[in-house]
């Protein structure tokens, strides 16, 4: 009787694809390539001497396939599952990992999505320059270290959850269950991105008002009406100009380098 996955093929299988998945991308079949090399190990473990279901296999993980590569680990332990049982005889459609695939990776990119780049990214990089704002090196590398480990972390407990679920999983992540799950995400995400910005960004103004012999500083009188308002008009202006004009961070960083600039020298700022 065929032996099922030991962990450390299954750790084979995650590593494979977490770590080759962007390196092999195409434009016609994004991270598709990845795939088919992470099953390279299955199929000699399971189909050694049958070339026609090892070519199977290989047809199969060889399609298009792109999505969010952290949360996306879920779909391949899903799929680790349903190759298991394909291969030990069970009743299992060699065509249903190819759906799986397909209906996942949508919704798992759009959850995804909104966990690394909307929350955790812009947490660790606020840490980073928090601790870079005096200019230490620790910052960045404080950055590069725990992203290094948070995302693997991530992707490993991923791959392993899906890989125990089993088609199960599906029941969580599709339909109404997956926009939910992304609206929420994408609310904290934009909740935090908020906090971030309130935070980290100082701008704040010189302009004063006359008021007979004493002058009233502009900057205490805002506060004193909406805290951070000049803040909060930078980040509606990076957003209106990176959203709206479709104009790429480095040009938006130049015209608010001029903003400032030009505030400095005339006083306003």
């Amino acid at each position: 009787m065929q032996e099922k996955l030991t962990v450390k093929d299954r750790r084979q299988i995650w590593a494979r694809w977490g770590f080759t998945h962007l390196s092999s991308m195409s434009y016609e079949k994004l991270q598709a390539h990845a795939w088919a090399y992470a099953f390279i190990p299955f199929a000699k473990k399971f189909y050694k001497d049958d070339l026609e279901a090892q070519r199977r296999l290989m047809t199969r993980h060889s399609m298009f396939y792109n999505t969010e590569p952290q949360t996306g680990q879920l779909i391949n332990g899903i799929v680790t599952s349903l190759e298991e049982q394909i291969a030990l005889g069970e009743e299992v459609s060699e065509d249903m990992p190819v759906n799986i695939k397909a209906t996942l990776m949508g919704p798992l990119a759009g959850i995804g999505d909104s966990i690394i780049q909307g929350i955790i990214v812009p947490l660790l990089l606020s840490i980073a320059m928090g601790m870079a704002v005096n200019g230490s090196a620790i910052g960045p590398l404080f950055y590069m270290i725990s992203f290094g480990i948070a995302g693997p972390l991530i992707s490993y407990l991923s791959f392993n959850y899906g890989y125990k679920l089993g088609v199960n999983a599906i029941d969580v992540i599709v339909g109404e269950n997956a926009q939910r799950i992304t609206d929420a995400f994408n609310i904290l995400g934009i909740m935090v991105v908020g906090g971030l910005a309130a935070s980290n960004i100082y701008l704040s103004t010189a302009l004063t008002i006359p008021m007979g012999t004493e002058v009233q500083e502009l900057q205490s009188v805002m506060d004193g009406i909406f805290p951070r308002l000049l803040p909060l008009l930078m980040v509606i202006l990076s957003w209106w100009l990176i959203a709206k004009k479709r104009m790429s961070a480095t040009k938006v960083i130049l015209i608010l380098t001029a903003i400032v600039t030009v505030g400095v020298l005339l006083g306003v700022f």
